[in-house]
Formats: structure tokens, sequence, C-alpha cells
């Protein structure tokens, strides 16, 4: 009934952890200073500066980013005050509200979503504008949390 075999089957099964690098700042938190990482991010709380990732950043329905989102590609569908550089695809989906200049490869947004700024899609001013500006905040941004 009680063999060797069932305590080393239990012992042998350990809980594996996910090897992807997520970083997810949840519902009812806010952050007031910058965000640096590799992997992604998912922001479906409140960030009041730069966020910035060499990865995806995810902006949830209830997610808001008051300044500037610097990454490789972007699915919004909260709400972004500052400028926004993806060297990839930037989504603008559902509800979003984006309130500032954009730079990226790629633009796509659904007709429910809603995007004030000027968009600027030529690979000399999207890189140009990574490098010059990684770690700056934009004007509309700053505004904004003088504001607050």
């Amino acid at each position: 009934m009680f063999s060797n075999n069932n305590r080393n089957t239990r012992s042998e099964s350990k809980t594996v952890m996910p090897t992807s690098n997520v970083n997810i700042i949840g519902s009812g938190t806010t952050i007031q200073g910058d965000i640096v990482c590799e992997g992604d991010i998912r922001i479906d709380g409140q960030v009041k500066g730069l966020v910035s990732t060499k990865a995806k950043i995810v902006v949830g329905p209830e997610g808001e980013i008051i300044g500037d989102l610097v990454c490789n590609s972007a699915d919004i569908i909260g709400k972004v005050t500052g400028i926004i550089k993806v060297e990839d695809l930037l989504f603008l989906k559902g509800n979003a509200l984006v309130k500032g200049d954009v730079y990226t490869a790629h633009f796509e947004m659904e007709p429910t979503a809603k995007f004030n700024g000027r968009c600027y899609m030529e690979p000399e001013e999207v890189a140009a504008a990574n490098q010059k500006e990684k770690h700056g905040k934009s004007v509309a941004a700053e505004k904004v949390l003088q504001e607050a």
C-alpha cells in the first residue's frame, strides 16, 4: 500500500516556476518613479515616470502611465500621457487613450481607441529619439505630474 515508489515520486515532483521574465504592476498599485527592466511589463495600476524595457509593455484596461514609454513593442488598452517610443509595433486596443507623441516603426489602432498627438514612423527618427531621450521625460508628462 505504501511503497517507496510513491515517496520518491512525491519528493521529485517540485513546483516549476515559469522561466519568462514578466513584471506586473497590479491594479490598485501606484508607482512614482522610473521603471527600467529587461523583460516584459504588464501595468494594471498607475505609474508616474518613465517605463523602459527592451521587451514588450502591456497597459491593461485599468492601467495608466503618466510619463514616457520606451520599449520594443506595446499593447495599450488603458491610458498613456507622454511620449511613446516603440521600436517595432504599437497597438492601441479597446478603449485605449494616448495623449502624446508616438515614435514607432508600425502602428495599429482599433476604431474605439483614442490618440491625441503626432505620430512619427521614419526609422531614423525612431532610432534617434530612442537614443537621445531614453531617460528623459516628456513635457506633457511633466505638466501632468506637476498638476497631481
